[in-house]
């Protein structure tokens, strides 16, 4: 199972050039995942590229950030500020990245609307 996600574009970026190597989550998919496509949310709007999932951590947040912290891409007042109102959260380990030599339109290539968080995809373009 694929799985679309929307993420910031300081952030998207980001995981692409592995300085970002975990993207956090609130909720987290129901099915199985090991791709992931990266849609860079406005201001780029365009899937720009797409990662492996190594693995997903579900911990405490205090836990969860002591884990990740050095990989993370934000900062420690950011990522409290993302979790207020959580014990637990998630975070989607990055594998391999493939960035796309040209940008995708998600309505022309998927097929489907921008996601608020994440679409599962059942084929790649």
């Amino acid at each position: 199972m694929n799985v679309l996600l929307s993420i910031k574009p300081e952030f998207a970026f980001q995981i692409f050039s592995r300085t970002k190597r975990f993207e956090y989550r609130r909720v987290i998919f129901r099915e199985e995942v090991k791709r992931i496509v990266v849609y860079a949310s406005s201001p780029i709007q365009m899937v720009i590229g797409e990662f492996c999932v190594k693995q997903i951590l579900f911990e405490e947040i205090d836990d969860l950030w002591s884990r990740t912290h050095r990989y993370s891409g934000i900062t420690k007042q950011y990522f409290y500020s993302y979790f207020y109102d959580k014990d637990r959260g998630y975070a989607i380990q990055v594998g391999n990245v493939i960035r796309y030599h040209k940008p995708k339109s998600l309505q022309a290539s998927y097929g489907i609307s921008p996601p608020q968080s994440f679409a599962y995809i059942y084929s790649s373009p």
